[in-house]
């Protein structure tokens, strides 16, 4: 399966919508839109994964990785996820604690301000 990635800026924030598989072999590719963002000078970000069939630990890695590197910078990385499958994810390892989850993009970027 491919990895389809969306962009686009609403306000300060840079909303990156993801469909499809995160895995060993598409996370470069999500890993490159993040860094796009961020060196364009975005460092609010909200991941969309509604569409996210399948995530691995190299797609968590660079969702960690890229929360780093926003922190770093003041910024914030936000999550939205409504589905089960992806959500028990970040809750097994974890990162439901890191990251900020959300159902909505509204909601994410509500959050964040």
């Amino acid at each position: 399966m491919e990895l389809t990635l969306t962009s686009r800026t609403e306000d300060e924030f840079q909303i990156i919508e993801a469909g499809g598989e995160i895995d060993v072999y598409t996370a470069p590719k999500l890993r490159e839109a993040i860094v796009a963002a961020v060196d364009a000078g975005h460092t609010r970000l909200v991941i969309d994964v509604q569409k996210v069939d399948f995530l691995d630990s190299t797609g968590l890695g660079v969702l960690v990785g890229a929360l780093k590197r926003v922190r770093a910078d003041g910024g914030s990385l936000d999550i939205v996820c409504t589905q089960e499958r992806i959500l028990k994810i970040f809750e097994i390892t974890g990162l439901d604690k890191v990251f900020g989850l959300h159902t909505t993009i509204d909601e994410a970027r509500r959050s964040a301000v």
